[in-house]
């Protein structure tokens, strides 16, 4: 079947030359600025040899002014040369992560994305309503292909995002304005994912992202109150005045006794063990967070320059502002500047330094003044970092397919039928108005678009509960993991792979990959009941679902297992639920003369010179075919 999706293959050749332009153009300056820092590195080389020999032969011919001369402008033109070649190692960095980024967004569009590192396998939980059965997390899962989170709090968003953790309607509606406005954006995205790809230049791997930034956070909120009290900041800032003072005057000029000085240096020492382990720890946590810091100042500070069309977009941006308008990167920029000399504690001569200046009590004073001026909102910062990488993440989908529909999410209808009123109260009764799902040319996005299949989906009139039959591998499965993973991107605020989408929000739930668990002594059909229990539960309550059933109770004999399925297929469809239920029961299909709620619709194979071949396209109506001994055969078993 020609894919229905690309009304124009065009499209797609179009946004592959996009991303190959600017991968050729960050290539070509990649290799121009590589030639500019040889040059430099030679230049730096000769200009070193040359001005030492210069500056010697001056130097021995007692041409004094020659010699300053030559000293000044050699050293000054090295040093320049040096900030300039450092420099340009950065922008080297910067322009090689920019074409890392064309690179994977081409293995992406081509199909090769299931080798990217980062595939979200810390985030797969067994117990989750769905995630397990849609290949949310792990290996080929969703997360994989879209993720280009590089913060901690970025991934932990896209995760709740894709999890279920979305919000009303109105909430998915602003994300997925935010989401077209950001898809739009590509130069502005990619640059904003380069500067949190900056950390990975130091040495770091692709999956290794910016790490947890909690432990940062809670330092944030902390009051130390000691440094905080006035008394005690004047008596830091002049107490080493007056030692170094002593010190002078004592060792220096031999003017005092040897005395003082020596009292003033021991008792600062002895000061300086005033909370030493707690002090030493809290500079660990500052010091270690350097790199990332500097990482959050580079996004934050990307995130401030474009004028966003999105109130989404732009709430987030006016969240990046303190009380007194100062902008959150330039706050970050200060802390940056005051955690990094704290790095020098290691040095060899710190040690007198700090006896002498009290220079841990000094980091201590401008930290704690730091802290109570931005270190409370720190968690919002990084959120909202989290937040618009998320939502960059979602974008990528529609730029990568612009032929891809934004789903129309539809509202809540309520029905409510006033009761007469008895004894002075007025009695309300509630009916909910059948919740929606339709897709037109729906396709499993994780599919490449050589190989996916397309259908039409929707539950018309009554219809609550679509029984999907027919044979092995002729597709069933598929469509119940494409109908689920659409509907958890349109719940997340991207696009789905259809022509037309729309859906009431639900609960989603499925029953698929249901196995045993050792640990807990449950065997794979005990397991598979509480699935089943918790969706019967939770639809029984009154709440709109949206289930996926595949070969339920397929742990035990066919009797109970057709008796069991007949029950609860007709349980569910009583509630305000809709689901796909996939079987090869094909006598359950009777159900659907029997209850005006339940439509059959089947798959089908066909043969052609020996061979089976399956077109994967959903017809009405029951399976009339089987295939298991035929497949049999194909493996090698013969009857």
């Amino acid at each position: 079947m020609k894919d229905p999706q690309m009304k124009d293959p065009q499209m797609k050749r179009e946004v592959l030359q996009k991303y190959e332009k600017r991968k050729r153009r960050y290539e070509q300056l990649l290799q121009k600025q590589s030639k500019l820092e040889q040059l430099i590195a030679n230049v730096r080389l000769v200009l070193f040899s040359s001005g030492l020999i210069i500056i010697v032969i001056t130097y021995l011919r007692n041409r004094s002014l020659d010699f300053v001369t030559a000293l000044f402008v050699f050293t000054a033109v090295y040093f320049y040369l040096v900030i300039r070649h450092s420099r340009l190692k950065e922008r080297i960095k910067y322009t090689t992560a920019l074409s890392e980024i064309n690179t994977w967004s081409l293995r992406r569009l081509k199909g090769e994305w299931q080798a990217f590192a980062d595939d979200g396998a810390e985030f797969k939980d067994l117990n989750h309503n769905y995630a397990e059965d849609l290949d949310i997390f792990g290996r080929a899962s969703l997360f994989q292909w879209i993720n280009t989170a590089q913060t901690f709090r970025g991934r932990e968003k896209l995760k709740d995002l894709l999890s279920g953790i979305v919000g009303e309607r109105e909430a998915i509606l602003e994300r997925q304005k935010a989401v077209q406005e950001l898809a739009e954006l590509l130069m502005w995205r990619q640059h904003f994912l380069a500067k949190g790809m900056l950390t990975l230049a130091e040495g770091k791997q692709f999956k290794d992202k910016l790490r947890d930034p909690q432990e940062l956070i809670n330092w944030g909120k902390e009051k130390n109150e000691v440094f905080t009290d006035f008394r005690v900041i004047i008596f830091c800032r002049v107490a080493p005045v007056l030692t170094t003072i002593l010190v002078i005057l004592g060792f220096g000029m031999n003017i005092i006794p040897w005395i003082w000085p020596i009292s003033a240096l021991l008792a600062q020492t002895v000061l300086l063990k005033y909370r030493r382990k707690e002090r030493d720890k809290m500079f660990q946590i500052a010091e270690q967070y350097t790199a990332d810091l500097k990482t959050y100042e580079q996004m934050l500070k990307q995130l401030e320059k474009p004028t966003f069309k999105s109130i989404y977009l732009q709430n987030i941006q006016a969240g990046l502002r303190d009380g007194k308008g100062r902008k959150v990167y330039e706050q970050i920029e200060q802390l940056s500047a005051l955690i990094t000399p704290i790095t020098n504690r290691r040095n060899a001569f710190y040690a007198f330094f700090n006896i002498i200046a009290l220079r841990d009590f000094q980091y201590l004073i401008s930290l704690e003044r730091w802290k109570r001026q931005s270190g409370q909102a720190m968690a919002q910062w990084f959120d909202a970092l989290g937040t618009i990488e998320a939502l960059n993440s979602l974008a990528v989908i529609g730029f990568d397919h612009p032929d891809w529909v934004m789903p129309t999410l539809c509202k809540t209808k309520e029905l409510e039928v006033n009761g007469a009123k008895e004894s002075g109260a007025e009695a309300n009764v509630a009916e909910t108005i059948k919740p929606i799902f339709e897709a037109v040319g729906l396709g499993h996005p994780l599919i490449s678009s050589e190989q996916r299949k397309y259908n039409d989906l929707a539950f018309k009139d009554e219809v609550k509960v679509l029984l999907i039959t027919g044979s092995n591998m002729s597709g069933k499965s598929t469509l119940l993991r494409t109908a689920g993973i659409n509907l958890v991107l349109a719940y997340a605020g991207a696009p789905v792979c259809a022509r037309a989408f729309k859906a009431s929000l639900m609960s989603l739930y499925s029953c698929m990959r249901v196995s045993d668990n050792l640990e807990e002594n449950i065997s794979s059909f005990y397991a598979e009941l509480l699935r089943i229990k918790k969706i019967v539960q939770t639809a029984e309550k009154g709440e709109r679902v949206f289930f996926l059933l595949d070969e339920v109770f397929k742990g035990t004999n066919s009797l109970d297992r057709h008796n069991g399925a007949k029950v609860l297929i007709n349980k569910l469809s009583q509630t305000n639920s809709l689901g796909l239920t996939s079987t090869h029961d094909l006598e359950l299909c009777d159900l659907a003369e029997e209850n005006e709620r339940i439509a059959n619709y089947h798959f089908q194979e066909y043969y052609q010179d020996g061979k089976i071949y399956f077109d994967y396209q959903l017809r009405p109506g029951p399976s009339t075919t089987r295939n298991a001994l035929y497949l049999m055969q194909l493996a090698g078993i013969n009857p």
